[in-house]
C-alpha cells in the first residue's frame, strides 16, 4: 500500500474545517492543522483543538498572514486545504505564493465546498463571492498547482434543519414558502459525508486538476419533493406561497445584507437550477458517489427524521 499523504488544512477550526480535520485523521492520514495560538484558549475553539489533539492530529502554529509560519506549515505536508470563511476567501493568494514558495505541494484543495462558481447564474451579492472564488481558481491554475475544487452544494446542516426557510429555526410545521415554480433540483450533503468524499479525493489520480462533484442521488430534491417528504413525515399538509423570480429578485433589492445573501443563493439554486443544470463532462469534473460508490452517506430522508 502507498503511504498516505500528509494533509496539513487551514481554518480546521471553522464550520467545515473540522469535518475535513476529523476525516482526515479517521482515513489514517498524518493530520496537520493550522491554528493562531490565541485559538487554543478560545472557549469554544479551544474545546475543537483539544478533540484534534484527541483525534492524533499535529497542532502547528501559524496564521495565513505570517509567511513564514505558513511556509513552515506546508513544507511539512503533501497535501494542503483551506476552508477559510467567506470572509477569507480572498487571502488565498497568500497561501497560493506559500504553495508555490514550497514547492513540495501534490495538491491543494481550495476554500469551495458550495456550487460551482465557474457554472453559476447568480446574483449579487453571492456573484461578487463566486467571482472571487474563481480568481482563487485562475490563480492556482495560472501557477501551475496542482488541484482539486470540492463542489457539495448545499451543506445540510445549513438548509434542512429549517426546510430552506429563512428567519425561522425549525422545519415548518403549518406554511412554506418555495421561490419560483419549485421544480429544480437541489443537492443537501451532510457535512461529514462531504469530508469523507473529500479526503478520499485526496491521494486519487482521477480528481487531479479536476472538479469533484458530490452528487448524492438519494439527496436530490426539488422543493416541491422536500416539502412533500417533509409532510408525509409529519402526518400534515403545509400552506404553500410560491414567489415568482421577480418578486424574488425585488426582496434581495430590499433585504437587509445577510437575507440578501442567502436569498440571492437559493435564487440560483431554486429558480436558475445552478446545482443541476449541467451535466458534468469527463473534461474538467468527477462525480463522487460513482467514484466512491462504498461511501454510506446520510440522505436527506434519514437527516429529516431529527426533527419530526
Amino acid at each position: 500500500m502507498a503511504q498516505k499523504s500528509k494533509i496539513l488544512i487551514i481554518g480546521g477550526t471553522g464550520y467545515i474545517g473540522k469535518s475535513i480535520v476529523e476525516a482526515s485523521a479517521k482515513a489514517g492520514h498524518p493530520t496537520f492543522a493550522l491554528v493562531r495560538e490565541s485559538t487554543v484558549f478560545h472557549h469554544v475553539k479551544g474545546k475543537l483543538v483539544k478533540n484534534f489533539k484527541d483525534l492524533g492530529v499535529n497542532l502547528v502554529h501559524g496564521d495565513i498572514n505570517d509567511h513564514e509560519s505558513l511556509l513552515k506549515a506546508i513544507k511539512q505536508v503533501d497535501v494542503v486545504f483551506s476552508t477559510l470563511g467567506h470572509h477569507h476567501i480572498g487571502d488565498q493568494h497568500k497561501v497560493i505564493a506559500a504553495i508555490k514558495e514550497a514547492g513540495n505541494v501534490k495538491r491543494y484543495f481550495p476554500s469551495e465546498f458550495g456550487n460551482d462558481v465557474d457554472r453559476s447564474h447568480a446574483v449579487d451579492p453571492v456573484k461578487s463571492a463566486y467571482r472571487t472564488k474563481a480568481q482563487i481558481r485562475r490563480a492556482i491554475e495560472a501557477e501551475g498547482i496542482p488541484h482539486t475544487y470540492v463542489s457539495c452544494n448545499f451543506f445540510a446542516g445549513y438548509f434542512l434543519p429549517t426546510l430552506v426557510q429563512l428567519e425561522v429555526t425549525a422545519p415548518p410545521r403549518d406554511k412554506v414558502t418555495i421561490l419560483g415554480d419549485g421544480n429544480k433540483k437541489a443537492i443537501f450533503n451532510k457535512e461529514d459525508d462531504i469530508a469523507t468524499y473529500a479526503i478520499r479525493a485526496v491521494d486519487d489520480p482521477r480528481t487531479l486538476n479536476k472538479i469533484l462533484y458530490i452528487r448524492t442521488p438519494k439527496n436530490t430534491y426539488t422543493m416541491n419533493e422536500l416539502v412533500a417528504l417533509w409532510e408525509k413525515k409529519i402526518g400534515k399538509s403545509l400552506e404553500k406561497i410560491y414567489v415568482p423570480e421577480d418578486q424574488i429578485l425585488k426582496n434581495i433589492q430590499e433585504s437587509p445584507f445577510s437575507t440578501q445573501v442567502m436569498l440571492s443563493i437559493n435564487h440560483s439554486v431554486f429558480v436558475k437550477g445552478d446545482q443541476t443544470n449541467f451535466d458534468i463532462d469527463p473534461s474538467f469534473g468527477v462525480e463522487a458517489t460513482e467514484l466512491y460508490p462504498d461511501v454510506n452517506y446520510t440522505t436527506v430522508e434519514e437527516y429529516l427524521d431529527q426533527f419530526v
